[in-house]
């Protein structure tokens, strides 16, 4: 259930991060889910480590995917750049999420 509520905790931060960048772009109303969406994903991580999730786990794994999933859904939506260095950056992500976990 840990890795669930992770899980979620990462799709809630990235969908707000997304909103922010409609806010900014004018569309205000937006600022309401950045703000629900961060604190929801704030309070999903503090219940994934109540469920035993170590934090370093915990939190490497919802920064690199967040930010891994941010550049790729920015270029799919915002149509933002996203280079063969960037893409070569999200591929060290994904292996240093893999490596922490297998250290876990």
């Amino acid at each position: 259930m840990a890795w669930v509520m992770l899980a979620a905790a990462i799709l809630l931060e990235v969908a707000a991060t997304l909103s922010l960048k409609v806010a900014i772009d004018g569309k205000k109303r937006w600022f309401i889910a950045v703000g629900v969406g961060y604190v929801s994903a704030f309070s999903l991580l503090a219940v994934s480590l109540s469920l035993g999730l170590p934090i370093g786990v915990a939190y490497g794994i919802w920064a690199a995917t967040g930010v891994a999933l941010t550049a790729i859904l920015g270029r799919a939506i915002f149509r933002e750049p996203l280079t063969w260095t960037m893409g070569a950056g999200i591929a060290l992500i994904v292996a240093g999420v893999f490596l922490i976990e297998l250290g876990h």
